[in-house]
């Protein structure tokens, strides 16, 4: 039987002399795997539709194991990525955090879509670092990371100045500062910033301006969280921070 997906290839394996394992996740199944024999072909009608990034509809036949890709529907190659190495390097750590952060056919359609519309944000030169640090934020909770957000995670204070705490998972007061002497201090946009990120609808992103010292801040915690809760070890990442220092200088 033939089934027919909506998906962005995420991760392409080279398979013989001609064919290539393309993992796709999809809006109706998750994370999918089909075999397109004869895609390393400059000739083949797959050629084109099985490019890491590209957005289309793909049809698979058989639903164990890897399945035969028969065809592909090309929605959108995402050129501005392909076409600029530091987008990229921001849209391959993005594909690299859904694949290593995802089962095999675990349905998610919020997943598809928070994916779908961050790589689109990126191709239309969308600030990359915000947009990436707004998918990490949305992505701890498939990652079975829940921070606490909304409160001190120690006294449920709403209202005062907030640190965050790896040791409590979540944000600290400073009347509770005391309580964890390894407390991370933010400025309170980048603490309003990291609960907008967590809750809000990434559809209803609008043109966003923030401020170096603040990315600076928003970068280090979410990338100190992850490190210490994720268990992720991730190429693209390494590289991503390699590319940054040298933003200046390409």
């Amino acid at each position: 039987m033939v089934e027919k997906y909506e998906g962005i290839v995420i991760r392409t394996t080279d398979y013989g002399e001609s064919n290539k394992i393309v993992t796709i996740y999809s809006r109706e199944a998750g994370k999918i795997a089909g075999m397109a024999r004869g895609a390393k072909k400059t000739n083949s009608r797959l050629a084109s539709p099985t490019q890491l990034f590209t957005y289309g509809y793909f049809m698979i036949h058989g639903n164990r194991g890897i399945g035969t890709l028969q065809q592909a529907e090309l929605i959108s190659s995402l050129k501005g990525i392909r076409e600029d190495i530091f987008k990229t390097a921001y849209a391959s750590y993005i594909l690299e955090l859904i694949d290593k952060g995802t089962g095999e056919k675990e349905r998610n359609p919020f997943l598809f879509e928070l994916l779908r519309q961050t790589l689109q944000y990126i191709n239309d030169d969308y600030d990359p670092d915000i947009v990436t640090n707004i998918f990490e934020m949305k992505m701890l909770n498939v990652l079975g990371l829940y921070p606490e957000m909304n409160q001190c995670a120690i006294c449920g204070n709403t209202e005062a100045q907030f640190g965050f705490s790896i040791k409590e998972n979540g944000l600290i007061c400073h009347q509770c500062f005391d309580k964890d002497p390894h407390f991370f201090p933010l400025s309170q946009t980048t603490v309003k910033l990291l609960r907008l990120f967590y809750f809000f609808d990434i559809n209803r992103l609008g043109s966003i301006s923030v401020k170096p010292e603040t990315k600076k801040e928003l970068k280090e915690i979410i990338s100190l969280y992850y490190d210490e809760f994720s268990g992720l070890q991730l190429k693209s990442k390494r590289f991503l921070d390699q590319l940054d220092k040298f933003k200046g200088y390409i």
